[in-house]
């Protein structure tokens, strides 16, 4: 049986907009934004990514993302992403039906005018991919303190560990921030196939993502954090 451990509350923002360069390799690739707000015990995502620049001529990017998660459990309840990544467009929705034990994947494939219906089994509760950002970061998050999501990925619940590995100081646009750097690992799904995954987050009352690290088998992403606001 897998569980999530308790998000905790002060940890989750009311209301939160953060902004991020995006950097391939050395280059200026993209922005991205995260938007978080409450609505009663629901916890709401919606995050935009953008290609920019000469990386945009090469393979243009316009993603859109919304998750929501119950602010009590950690337990998230849908997933919707809308892709357009070079000729590739993508419109899904993942809802998580827990009375029902299963996950419900709906999508629709633009360009070949193909959908797929497809259902799967899930525990009592699981993260999805974008709500554990935050649900990890709504942890105590101590160094040497490892902590275990299920996360749903790809039709799959995959266990996801999360190890706070130390605390480092990291300068960004937005400012410079004491941070603890965690690395999620697994032994399946998007996690392990994307190479080493890295997220630093504040060491403050706030737990901000101030910086995110991708390194993959074709080059490194940074997201670093430009802006923080309150609303």
């Amino acid at each position: 049986m897998s569980t999530l451990p308790a998000p905790q509350q002060q940890y989750l923002p009311q209301h939160q907009t953060l902004s991020y360069g995006v950097d391939w390799r050395v280059f200026p690739a993209g922005t991205a934004t995260f938007h978080i707000e409450s609505d009663g015990t629901t916890q709401r995502v919606q995050a935009n990514g953008d290609s920019i620049g000469a990386v945009s001529l090469l393979f243009k990017v316009v993603d859109r993302f919304q998750s929501s998660f119950d602010r009590r459990t950690g337990c998230s309840q849908t997933f919707a992403k809308q892709l357009q990544e070079g000729r590739r467009q993508i419109v899904s929705t993942l809802q998580f039906q827990y009375g029902a034990h299963r996950q419900v994947l709906d999508e629709k494939n633009l360009v070949k005018g193909t959908a797929r219906h497809l259902q799967a089994p899930i525990p009592e509760c699981v993260s999805d991919l974008m709500s554990s950002i935050f649900i990890a970061g709504a942890q105590p998050l101590e160094v040497g303190q490892s902590f275990t999501l299920p996360i749903a990925d790809a039709m799959r619940v995959v266990p996801v560990t999360f190890k706070p590995e130390a605390r480092e100081e990291i300068k960004t646009p937005a400012g410079t921030f004491q941070t603890i750097r965690v690395e999620p690992t697994a032994d399946a799904g998007v996690v392990k196939n994307r190479g080493n995954i890295w997220i630093w987050y504040s060491d403050d009352n706030r737990h901000l993502p101030v910086q995110m690290r991708a390194r993959l088998f074709w080059g490194t992403i940074t997201l670093r954090l430009t802006s923080v606001e309150q609303k």
